[in-house]
């Protein structure tokens, strides 16, 4: 049996593994005290390994298309918006890429600002995981344009919002909740709110496909829009955006993935996407 390498121990491996031994278990009690086989224990074996490796991609991931985003060693593949360099406010610590929060709000940092993944997608599956610092705000940039001379990436790109809604003040600002965790910030609310509590991981989603966007949250659907519809347009002329860009709405359909320094301490891991 294969066993990934840069294994990390999560609190979910204890309940794996017990799940793992039931099932060893009542194998070994089939009828006629048939034994378990010894494929049906590297099944089960297999997948509480997969349940532990963070920054790396399953065999089925690999098999199916799957591009590993951050190896949680190095910033291969990252640099900062309309940089030629990974800015030093970033730093990759403990298998993930973290914004050293200046406290001075967004891009406050000598060397920070957002960051965005050097290649361009259009149709794709994005997954990752991200926690934030009490009172943090950060976010999920997708089909962003790099245009400085326009300003930073979410004149550009939507956003899905990454906060501790418990604490920041944009959880109860916007409308109906559109500026907490999950959210199109700014324009649609996550529904149902399900974001975790400072200091644990939410495992989220983003899938695009011709126009059609999803966000899932903990493994739920938050939402879903379509883009370039006359729907579209009318809730972005309603937002702030057309006064920062009035072409906000017409996103592009093929663009850059960014994370937003918002001047907090922000953690992400376990980037990964696949193209539809």
């Amino acid at each position: 049996m294969k066993i990934t390498n840069h294994i990390t121990i999560k609190p979910l491996l204890i309940f794996t593994l017990a799940v793992v031994f039931t099932f060893i278990t009542s194998c070994g009690q089939k009828e006629g005290n048939e034994e378990a086989t010894e494929e049906e224990i590297e099944v089960v074996e297999e997948v509480a390994i997969e349940e532990v490796a963070n920054n790396a991609l399953t065999e089925a991931e690999a098999t199916d298309g799957w591009i590993l985003m951050f190896d949680g060693k190095t910033s291969d593949g990252w640099r900062g918006y309309g940089k030629d360099h990974f800015p030093s406010g970033w730093d990759i610590t403990d298998g993930t890429i973290k914004m050293n929060g200046s406290g001075r709000g967004e891009a406050g940092a000598e060397d920070g600002g957002d960051i965005i993944y050097d290649r361009e997608f259009g149709n794709f599956h994005f997954k990752m995981e991200w926690k934030v610092s009490e009172g943090g705000n950060s976010g999920i940039f997708y089909l962003g344009q790099e245009n400085t001379e326009l300003g930073p990436i979410w004149r550009t790109a939507p956003e899905m919002q990454v906060l501790d809604n418990e604490k920041h003040p944009d959880a109860i600002l916007g409308k109906d909740g559109n500026r907490m965790a999950g959210s199109l910030y700014d324009l649609i609310p996550a529904k149902p709110q399900n974001a975790k509590a400072v200091g644990e991981w939410n495992q989220v989603e983003i899938i695009v496909y011709k126009g059609t966007v999803v966000h899932k949250q903990n493994g739920e659907t938050v939402l879903e829009y379509h883009l370039w519809t006359p729907e579209w347009d009318e809730l972005v002329a309603g937002s702030k955006f057309p006064g920062l860009n009035p072409d906000w709405a017409k996103v592009a359909s093929k663009g850059l993935i960014g994370l937003q320094d918002h001047g907090d301490d922000v953690w992400f891991r376990n980037l990964r996407i696949k193209e539809l």
